[in-house]
């Protein structure tokens, strides 16, 4: 009987090389992006929101804050959105329902 030759083809052997070097890759960066999202997605949610010195919310508790030209928009736990000038004056006052 006639044996199989033995060994890959002389074009496979780096096609082979670059499949296991694209692998190990692929699996580095999965892993920093897991190790990302786990190391600083925490840090992100626990930081509430700063606010202008200037501006005073007379007890109101901030859940986000925008910033534009001339202007700063206060989302409050109660349910207002309070626009300030930028110099702390307030502005307008918005009761979302």
């Amino acid at each position: 009987m006639d044996e199989a030759p033995q060994g890959l083809p002389p074009g496979l052997g780096f096609l082979k090389a670059l499949v296991t070097i694209l692998t190990v890759v692929l699996i580095g960066g999965l892993i920093t992006v897991i190790w990302l999202l786990v190391t600083r997605v925490p840090q992100a949610l626990d930081r509430a929101p700063t606010l202008p010195p200037a501006i005073r919310l007379d007890g109101a508790v901030p859940t986000a804050v925008t910033l534009g030209r001339g202007w700063t928009a206060v989302v409050t736990e109660d349910n207002r959105i309070l626009i300030f000038n930028d110099d702390g004056s307030l502005r307008q006052e918005v009761r979302v329902e």
